[in-house]
């Protein structure tokens, strides 16, 4: 009893901590839309005196076409290569100088950019970063040493890395019409092939305020930040963007299978399942919330269901992983990965994932169960929210999924609505052969370098 009281009481100081910071955060952030269509979104956050300052950009991998892939990453790179006023090499060595850290990424969906500096830098990084929105200016020759670069990247990371290749073989198999089967760092042949000015068509497409979002999180007033942004991002021209059509992923009839013979230590296993994504206007919709909440059931603990049964007791796997994103612009796959222990196939980890995932379908899983990876979830945003930047990188990802920041705190509550039931059926109506791609790595023996002696 005395136990019993102690976790509902646990439970309920989680939910108060969350709802006061979700009150909290409401009132702190401030959403603007400026003349030339970039919106900007302020949350005054003044724990500390620093400032996370980003732009989104929805343009990612998905927006390319065969032939053209990799464009979104390379033109993330062009994006250091200067303008007029900031030599090629000279925005890092800026950022630096204010005593701030800067970066960029591109994913599937988005391109974005980042300064974290004190407070009362902003206003610099702010500047350079709205320069660079509308005044990029590199030259052949830049763009000849940075294509090396971007390729040399390919091969580091996927090329020479087995599990990359893996999963790149996997997503051009599962998809059929989708953007999403492009690798985000493009096709060798593409990159070879790719010339100065497809980088710069990509720019003058794609890099409109009116295709950004700003946020900037930290403490500021909102008031301020806006009459900067306004300064530095308001005279720049909105534009037409390029029309986006539907590339809409036709139903599959049937297991797809993939094998990959590449240099490893161990075989591997994918097995990813067709599964449906959180729509824009239908928040209310169960099943997505019931699949984020089966990741975390066989994934999401040291002793969830996949890591105990494969990994201790029946030790047939050295690790296993589960994935699955709820919001996204493109379809979506439910993903289990294995790496095959010494001495195990393939077949035997396969037999002993789906002997799991039957139990769970006949069986169901217990109210104590998730209710215990509900608390989880809930503390971990919680600590998520003790981070500048995490708070921008939620804002944004958000945003550029056609999301509101709005419906993040909505989305967090109907996740706890979700019954064991509805995570039961789920993996009853989805995690099912009809739907299944499954990649598996083939280890080849490494080559020894000999070095010849002299």
């Amino acid at each position: 009893m005395r136990f019993n009281l102690l976790r509902i009481t646990f439970i309920f100081l989680i939910f108060t901590q969350l709802s006061c910071a979700i009150a909290k955060d409401h009132e702190d952030t401030h959403e603007y839309q400026l003349s030339n269509g970039l919106k900007l979104i302020v949350r005054e956050d003044h724990r500390a005196p620093t400032v996370a300052h980003m732009v989104w950009y929805r343009a990612g991998s998905m927006d390319e076409v065969n032939g053209r892939t990799g464009l979104a990453h390379v033109l993330e790179h062009m994006m250091f290569k200067g303008t007029e006023k900031v030599k090629a090499g000279e925005f890092s060595r800026l950022v630096a100088a204010l005593g701030g850290r800067e970066n960029a990424f591109t994913n599937r969906d988005y391109t974005a950019y980042f300064q974290q500096v004190e407070k009362s830098k902003l206003d610099e990084v702010i500047k350079l970063e709205a320069d660079r929105m509308s005044n990029l200016n590199f030259d052949d020759s830049e763009f000849l040493k940075e294509i090396q670069v971007v390729m040399e990247e390919r091969r580091l990371r996927t090329e020479d890395n087995p599990s990359s290749l893996l999963n790149e073989s996997l997503m051009a198999t599962a998809y059929m019409s989708s953007p999403y089967r492009y690798p985000v760092v493009g096709w060798m042949n593409d990159l070879q092939n790719m010339k100065a000015n497809d980088a710069r068509d990509w720019y003058r497409s794609w890099y409109k305020p009116n295709n950004a979002t700003v946020v900037i999180t930290g403490d500021v007033d909102a008031k301020q930040v806006l009459a900067a942004v306004e300064k530095y991002y308001g005279s720049i021209p909105a534009q037409e963007l390029p029309v986006r059509k539907p590339q809409i992923e036709p139903p599959q009839k049937g297991i797809k299978q993939v094998q990959v013979k590449a240099p490893a230590d161990s075989a591997q296993l994918t097995m990813a399942w067709k599964v449906p994504r959180l729509e824009v206007g239908k928040l209310d919709d169960p099943e997505p919330y019931a699949l984020e909440l089966l990741t975390s059931v066989l994934d999401g603990y040291d002793n969830a269901r996949l890591n105990r049964v494969l990994v201790k007791q029946e030790k047939v796997v050295n690790d296993v992983g589960v994935g699955y994103d709820m919001i996204s612009r493109g379809p979506e796959l439910f993903e289990i990965a294995a790496t095959m222990a010494k001495g195990k196939t393939v077949a035997q980890a396969q037999v002993s994932i789906r002997k799991a995932l039957d139990e769970l379908k006949q069986k169901g899983i217990l109210d104590s169960e998730l209710k215990r990876i509900k608390v989880r979830i809930l503390s971990e945003q919680i600590y998520k929210r003790d981070s500048i930047f995490g708070q921008a990188m939620e804002i944004g990802s958000t945003e550029m999924a056609g999301f509101s920041w709005r419906d993040i705190d909505y989305m967090l509550e109907k996740m706890q609505t979700i019954t064991p039931e509805q995570v039961q059926a789920v993996a009853q109506k989805y995690l099912v052969d009809e739907g299944l791609t499954m990649a598996v790595l083939d280890p080849q023996a490494r080559q020894s370098v000999v070095k010849e002696g002299k």
